[in-house]
């Protein structure tokens, strides 16, 4: 919201300028043609000469291009703003979806000896994951990153045979804490080292839930964090523990 506000605190004064500029720009050619007038005599000569310089009293092609060139810059500060924030706010809206994952994934652990869920078969998220619903949850709308275009899941029905947005290491336990549990779609299935891109740089398949902005990260204590597309830390697959992207 400040950023919108700023944004509208910019453009207000921008519009002004254009339209300050348009009026002045037309005051300008009505005084031209008003001078031109003026130094005609009351002669039959010097109305014609007036009537064939009336177009002049228009805008000229310079006048047109920089009123256009305004409205251009205009355009462009405005769409690149909501572009920003509405990124903004779906990765905000993808954190809550990964905080509400977690009690499903924190009560399943607790009836599990402190494991997640794990399908030693699985070859994407949904396979292990599917565990979930709907004994532990019935909402599987927070399956969908809102920054993806996957579509919308049958509530309360089981989505193996389906398509979700997050990757998950499958393999983990509750006990640790510090270690990523889930996370958006990833480039790949493999270790992350930091600097090491793990969502997408360009905004294209694979990793590209909040297209180039990058992704979430959700911890084993709940707990979840936005990453660039870059890692800002090591993400390792130790013994024991598969990363699954979604299909």
């Amino acid at each position: 919201m400040l950023e919108m506000w700023f944004s509208s605190l910019l453009l207000h004064p921008l519009l002004h300028f254009v339209i300050a500029t348009t009026r002045h720009l037309g005051y300008k050619s009505r005084m031209k043609g008003s001078r031109e007038s003026a130094h005609c005599s009351a002669k039959s000569r010097c109305r014609i000469r007036a009537a064939i310089d009336l177009p002049q009293t228009g805008f000229s092609l310079i006048e047109v291009l920089i009123v256009i060139a305004l409205i251009l810059i205009l355009t462009t500060l405005y769409w690149g703003s909501s572009s920003g924030s509405r990124q903004r706010r779906q990765q905000l809206a993808c954190q809550k979806n990964l905080q509400k994952l977690f009690i499903a994934l924190d009560i399943y652990a607790n009836d599990h000896a402190g494991k997640f869920p794990n399908v030693a078969s699985a070859r994407t998220s949904e396979e292990a994951l599917a565990l979930l619903v709907p004994r532990y949850t019935a909402d599987t709308s927070v399956f969908i990153c809102p920054g993806s275009n996957d579509s919308p899941l049958p509530t309360g029905e089981s989505f193996l045979k389906k398509r979700i947005s997050y990757a998950y290491y499958m393999g983990r336990r509750s006990a640790e804490a510090s270690e990523v549990l889930m996370s958006d779609r990833q480039v790949d299935t493999q270790s992350k080292i930091a600097g090491q891109y793990v969502f997408s740089s360009t905004g294209k398949a694979p990793g590209n839930n909040h297209d180039k902005y990058g992704g979430n990260f959700l911890f084993c204590d709940g707990h979840a964090d936005l990453s660039p597309a870059q890692a800002t830390f090591s993400v390792v697959l130790t013994q024991g523990v598969v990363l699954l992207n979604p299909k």
